[in-house]
């Protein structure tokens, strides 16, 4: 990862989660590679898409969908984008390593990693059956381990890289029925924290943490309630009550999150580490 160029970025319009940016690309980050687990819909795809909106290549993974996820790679190359989608269910180990190989083996180099693959099963404790445990767990939080595993001795051999893992305001407040969903992001921030001590570690021990290095850092993001087709089941009267307890007064949306994390990407950030970025609308106040 290379320096880059100080300037005053234009405000970015309100975009569809299907939408992409249709004036001139600002090349923040041109040549940088992203990878993007769950990259192909809600958060993850406006993650894909404001990484490709600022020059990066752009590698989004999905687990379902094939046909969703050739419409995103056909739209990303209609806008000149170098792009490619990856399929695979980070709750296998050896889907993350393979994944993690091939996008270094297809683009020659893996800058960025976004651990945004999420999945919920939500019951309460009492019904939660072994296997929705355990599943959740799996996709959650040990993918982004074995992502993580996977891309770090590329990173270091470089000497520079950023992974972000994608959390949740649920693992700060709880929710009934979410043990499995809460319990998963929660954990994200230990290892978040341990993945960015270890990142800075292994650099020393390389001899490439120097004074003038962008390095290798590790942060979370911490959405609150975002307008996703996740949401899309939830009865309106519930989505009103839930607005009622945001102070901004309304739900998040893809873009918001998508920002935050660029920005956690860039070189800008590299004096950030080990943080988790809540971007919630003030609900957890």
């Amino acid at each position: 990862m290379s320096s880059e160029t100080a300037s005053t970025p234009a405000a970015s319009p309100t975009l569809a989660a299907d939408e992409f940016p249709t004036g001139v690309r600002r090349p923040r980050m041109e040549g940088r590679v992203v990878f993007v687990t769950g990259g192909t819909r809600g958060i993850g795809a406006a993650i894909t898409r404001s990484f490709a909106e600022a020059g990066a290549v752009v590698a989004a993974g999905y687990s379902r969908g094939v046909e969703h996820a050739q419409q995103l790679l056909t739209q990303l190359h209609d806008h000149g984008v170098q792009a490619s989608v990856h399929q695979g269910n980070v709750g296998l180990p050896d889907d993350c390593r393979r994944t993690v190989a091939e996008v270094i083996e297809e683009h020659g180099r893996l800058d960025v990693l976004v651990n945004n693959a999420g999945i919920t099963i939500d019951k309460t404790v009492l019904k939660m059956t072994d296997e929705d445990w355990f599943k959740v767990i799996a996709v959650n939080l040990s993918g982004a381990f074995f992502l993580s595993q996977a891309v770090l001795p590329h990173m270091i051999e470089r000497g520079s890289g950023r992974i972000i893992n994608v959390a949740s305001m649920i693992a700060e407040v709880g929710a009934i029925g979410q043990a499995n969903y809460a319990a998963s992001k929660s954990g994200l921030f230990g290892l978040t924290r341990t993945l960015a001590r270890e990142a800075c570690f292994a650099l020393a021990r390389a001899g490439k943490l120097t004074e003038d290095s962008i390095g290798i850092t590790v942060n979370a993001v911490s959405p609150g309630y975002t307008d996703t087709e996740m949401l899309g089941t939830v009865p309106d009267k519930v989505i009103e009550r839930i607005k009622a307890q945001i102070p901004v007064g309304r739900l998040g949306r893809p873009d918001e999150i998508a920002r935050v994390v660029h920005f956690l990407a860039s070189d800008y950030s590299s004096f950030i580490t080990g943080q988790w970025w809540d971007v919630n609308g003030g609900q957890e106040m």
